[in-house]
């Protein structure tokens, strides 16, 4: 073995031992090209320290993006704007900064089914967590399921902490299944709790005005809770039929209608 395959093994090794995965896939690289460009030492170990910490730095947001438990990972340049009714882009871009965290600010997105709510509330979720933010995403009916597990198991307090570390709760679908008046009151309380403290994301399908209902027809709790999530929030409301809907192709529509007439059923 040559003197310097020896050495890149040992570069290797002591690369492992520091835990400095980035510098061992790269100072090889960094060698060739340190070589040709005539590279001072300061400037090769400055280059490899670098690569350092750019490959920990993704490590982290990869880990912050997994952390957070989305269903499915969702793009902000996945998302069709031109489909979208009423969406500002800008104002999206501008969540995505992740700024408005820092402030404990809300954002609440409303509208139909299908018409892109859960893909923007999980979009500008990656990119919080990209920034190394603490995200946690739950589906509405299994947060107030977790509540009332914990409750009935003397766990709420373990539970409330653990939300609390999160700088952004994505709340989703809040209105496709009711709740009793019990589980209501405990998800009031857990955004009462985050209010002017963390930062919430609520899509939901349902008027302000229809929000009692799911709430065990309570409407000074949902009043209060209302006033809690909508202050300094940002509302943006999605219009229109469903996305699916929408990004049928003319034939597929013909499909859809004349199994419809076929079967006796409505189209769709």
């Amino acid at each position: 073995m040559s003197r310097g395959a020896i050495t890149e093994d040992l570069v290797r090794a002591q690369a492992k031992r520091l835990k400095m995965p980035g510098l061992a896939r790269s100072f090889e690289a960094l060698a060739r090209q340190s070589r040709e460009e005539g590279w001072t030492h300061e400037e090769f170990l400055h280059e490899a320290l670098g690569t350092e910490i750019t490959s920990r730095e993704q490590s982290a947001a990869q880990h912050r993006v997994r952390d957070a438990r989305f269903p499915e990972v969702k793009t902000l340049d996945g998302f069709d704007f031109e489909l979208a009714d009423g969406i500002d882009r800008a104002l999206v871009a501008h969540l995505a900064k992740a700024n408005w965290l820092s402030e404990a600010k809300n954002v609440i997105l409303a509208g139909p089914i299908g018409t892109g709510k859960t893909h923007l509330a999980i979009a500008i979720g990656v990119e919080a967590a990209r920034q190394r933010r603490r995200v946690t995403f739950w589906r509405a009916a299994d947060l107030v399921r977790a509540l009332v597990e914990a409750r009935g198991q003397a766990e709420l307090g373990r539970i409330h902490r653990r939300l609390q570390r999160a700088e952004l709760l994505i709340v989703d679908e809040l209105g496709f299944v009711p709740f009793d008046r019990t589980g209501g009151e405990l998800l009031f309380n857990l955004l009462a709790e985050r209010y002017e403290r963390r930062s919430t994301i609520v899509t939901t399908n349902l008027a302000f005005s229809e929000w009692p209902k799911v709430f065990g027809d309570d409407e000074k709790l949902t009043a209060a809770l209302l006033d809690r999530l909508a202050d300094r929030a940002t509302v943006i409301a999605t219009k229109g039929k469903s996305y699916r809907q929408r990004r049928k192709s003319p034939a597929d529509a013909k499909k859809s209608t004349s199994k419809g007439s076929a079967t006796g059923a409505d189209p769709v």
